[in-house]
């Protein structure tokens, strides 16, 4: 019984892992790989290179330093579907002209359900329900007026739970991770940011009742955005925004890259793309493409990922966000 109950939520860490599986080559050691599944369409679009970007809630996901520019308070959620799981994330930030800016996140992934037996000859008495949870509390403040830094504290948790008779109890994997980051502007005209963050440090994945446990994904990612200087006569409606990253573990045995550009016209209408180097297959490797539509108070952005087994099963990876400001 113990066996089964260790395999259970065992494979549901693995589900929980398909969008970056690739990424470091140690992830048969690491457990909560569902904390690489990326979150935003903004950042999906650029291809992940969002470390040193300023792009509002969702960037409490990839950096916490980015949301020490925010002026307005703002709610969004950001939904994710693909072949494994549906997300959604609901962000609240709200900024203070003396403390800083504070945030609350919660991020939901459902990798579906099934019947509690896969014998054909034995009835079900049950659904298995495979989710994880992540609650996480933000705050981000300038240093003078060119750098900022930001922390984040998360709650972790993976559950496999059964509804109705059951022949196994209910699996629950917890721990606790922090995320931290800065960024900072150089150069006169402030065209370069520079941007860094650490996530998911924090204690190994612990399955209740079980001797296994084990370590998080946690991720360095480093990288610029520049601002490229359009004409004179296209400048003042439009904007153009490059940016490069690299990620990797702490060991940094392996960086990889992410690129990532984005067309702004009259601070409106935005068309993104952007390409995640890999070093396998997986979902988070590949070109991406994102649009977005601003009006007055609100913000919706759309994303695809063109690649991986979500899309060679015909169910590209999609995201959606929605803003509001307020």
């Amino acid at each position: 019984m113990k066996r089964r109950r260790c395999s259970a939520i065992h494979v549901a860490l693995i589900l929980g892992s398909t969008t970056s599986l690739g990424a470091q080559g140690s992830v048969g050691s690491e457990g909560g790989a569902f904390l690489l599944r990326p979150i935003g369409a903004r950042a999906v679009g650029l291809g992940q290179a969002v470390v040193a970007r300023r792009d509002g809630s969702e960037g409490l996901w990839w950096n916490p330093a980015s949301l020490a520019g925010a002026t307005r308070r703002e709610m969004s959620i950001h939904h994710s579907q693909d072949f494994f799981a549906t997300g959604d994330a609901l962000t609240l930030v709200v900024p203070s002209t003396l403390l800083g800016v504070f945030a609350i996140a919660a991020d939901l992934q459902n990798y579906g359900e099934q019947e509690n037996t896969t014998d054909p000859t034995v009835p079900p008495t049950g659904t298995v329900l495979t989710r994880s949870f992540v609650l996480s509390a933000s705050y981000a403040a300038p240093i003078g007026n060119r750098a900022s830094t930001g922390i984040a504290f998360k709650v972790v948790q993976m559950r496999v739970d059964c509804t109705g008779p059951c022949d196994f109890p209910n699996e629950v994997a917890q721990t606790f991770a922090i995320d931290a980051g800065a960024q900072l502007d150089v150069g006169s005209a402030r065209r370069i940011t520079l941007g860094a963050s650490v996530r998911n440090m924090g204690l190994a994945l612990q399955v209740q009742d079980s001797p296994q446990a084990d370590p998080l994904p946690t991720r360095a990612q480093v990288g610029l955005l520049y601002r490229y200087p359009l004409p004179e006569r296209y400048s003042t409606d439009a904007e153009l925004n490059l940016s490069v990253d690299v990620i990797d573990g702490l060991h940094i045995d392996n960086p990889l890259p992410r690129v990532g550009a984005e067309f702004v016209w009259q601070k409106r209408a935005f068309v993104r793309g952007g390409y995640v180097f890999d070093s396998a297959e997986s979902e988070a490797g590949g070109p991406t493409l994102g649009l977005g539509f601003s009006r007055k108070n609100l913000v919706l952005d759309l994303a695809r990922v063109f690649t991986g087994f979500s899309a060679d099963a015909g169910q590209a990876p999609t995201f959606l966000s929605l803003r509001f400001a307020f």
